[in-house]
């Protein structure tokens, strides 16, 4: 396998398809790269080169007790964007992964990123408190906590239905899809994706999307069950200056993969539009 060990330890699984502007994948809670293939696929076969990492403790990455947050994460794609050298990087990040580029930027800056995409994106900030009563209440995230607790196995294959709209009337969700999405989330460690929530749902990200400074495009489907677009997407892409927005009605959090050609289409559009800019400039 292809990995690299950061500073603390932790091995970091990824995988690097592809040759051309670079982009790169941040998946979401509580998947693996694996879940942004439809995505990496298309692109390479686009003319670009793609690359995505496990999070640690997820997937193929090692299981660390410690850096289970936002600060970890966010090292730990910096690691990887040096380790391979990458520049002009597109940033794209999914759900906790939206967090990640967020977070990156907020720490390591925009050297090294052309541009970013927040996709169902937890940015601005989840939980609900006294400065975002809109918020989702502590006790949503406490639930997470104890079902994954008590039985991760059955609490996954009941989060998977609501992740892709499968609850929806009209919905068209395959048993393979939720299947995956069970198969993926078990490879997960226990302690990992628990500190996760954590880190998904109380991080504010407010500071981090000030020093965006790059194209940016934020996508959400407006039916998203799991992180609302309101308290999310529509204030994130209020919050960064010159942010393009695509709302999706009646889409899902898991729209990368329930209506993967829509977005892959206007993924492609959007980075083939940084690439013509910065030739441009």
């Amino acid at each position: 396998m292809s990995t690299i060990t950061v500073k603390d330890g932790t091995t970091i699984y990824y995988k690097d398809w592809g040759k051309g502007r670079v982009v790169t994948f941040s998946h979401g809670w509580p998947l693996s790269s694996d879940a942004w293939d439809g995505q990496m696929m298309f692109l390479a076969e686009n003319g670009f080169r793609v690359a995505a990492h496990d999070r640690r403790g997820h997937g193929r990455s090692s299981q660390a007790w410690s850096g289970n947050d936002m600060n970890g994460y966010a090292d730990d794609l910096a690691a990887l964007i040096e380790a391979l050298d990458l520049k002009d990087v597109t940033l794209v990040g999914h759900s906790t992964g939206g967090g990640e580029v967020a977070r990156y930027i907020g720490r390591h800056g925009t050297k090294r990123v052309a541009a970013a995409v927040l996709i169902a994106a937890v940015p601005p900030i989840m939980v609900q408190s006294a400065d975002n009563p809109e918020g989702i209440p502590i006790e949503v995230f406490d639930g997470l906590r104890s079902g994954l607790a008590k039985d991760r196995s059955q609490f996954w294959r009941d989060f998977a239905i609501m992740f892709y709209g499968a609850n929806r009337p009209d919905a068209k969700v395959s048993q393979g899809m939720l299947d995956q999405f069970w198969l993926w989330s078990m490879q997960g460690g226990l302690k990992n994706l628990y500190d996760s929530i954590n880190a998904f749902s109380e991080t504010d990200f407010h500071e981090d999307l000030k020093k965006f400074d790059v194209p940016t495009l934020v996508m959400h489907g407006e039916d998203d069950q799991i992180v609302p677009i309101n308290i999310s997407g529509k204030r994130t892409a209020k919050l960064i200056k010159g942010a393009k927005e695509l709302f999706y009605p009646g889409r899902p959090h898991g729209l990368t993969a329930t209506h993967q050609d829509e977005v892959n289409a206007d993924l492609l559009k959007f980075v083939k539009s940084v690439q013509k800019g910065r030739r441009a400039a």
